[in-house]
């Protein structure tokens, strides 16, 4: 018989309650379970001691006997410190997506050609105020041309 360790629901609508139980892997999640060996109460505080109970010996007990816990008791499990669980690493899930990654390229050509717009805007009017004359370098020269 495969057992899990396993968090059967309880509680009314949009209130959870849930018992950790050891159950066999093909009962019903709410169903019929050998051993109730802890709660989770996660509308309480993440600090309250009575936001998760475990008895730790039965959980030994039992993960002795081959029970596999489900992800969310093996983390109760790693943080009581029944049994350690291992780090998971996923380094692509930071990523962004295809169309993301698409609609951030386009943005960076079109900032990118921008850019030169402007740049070339200002080589411009920078080479057309070089070339032409200005009003206050008229009046210097005529002020040293009157001394």
């Amino acid at each position: 018989m495969a057992l899990s360790i396993r968090l059967s629901r309880g509680g009314s609508k949009k209130r959870p309650y849930y018992r950790i139980v050891v159950a066999d892997a093909r009962s019903p999640r709410d169903g019929k379970f050998i051993e109730k060996i802890g709660t989770y109460n996660p509308l309480l505080a993440k600090d309250d001691e009575k936001r998760m109970v475990l008895d730790t010996e039965r959980a030994k007990f039992w993960l002795g006997n081959g029970a596999q816990p489900t992800d969310r008791v093996a983390r109760f499990l790693d943080v009581t410190g029944v049994k350690e669980r291992p780090a998971r690493n996923n380094p692509n899930k930071g990523k962004p997506g295809e169309k993301a990654t698409e609609r951030a390229e386009e943005r960076a050509e079109k900032l990118k050609a921008q850019q030169e717009e402007a740049e070339a805007a200002m080589a411009s009017s920078v080479e057309a105020a070089t070339d032409a004359p200005t009003a206050e370098g008229e009046q210097v020269a005529d002020a040293t041309a009157e001394q």
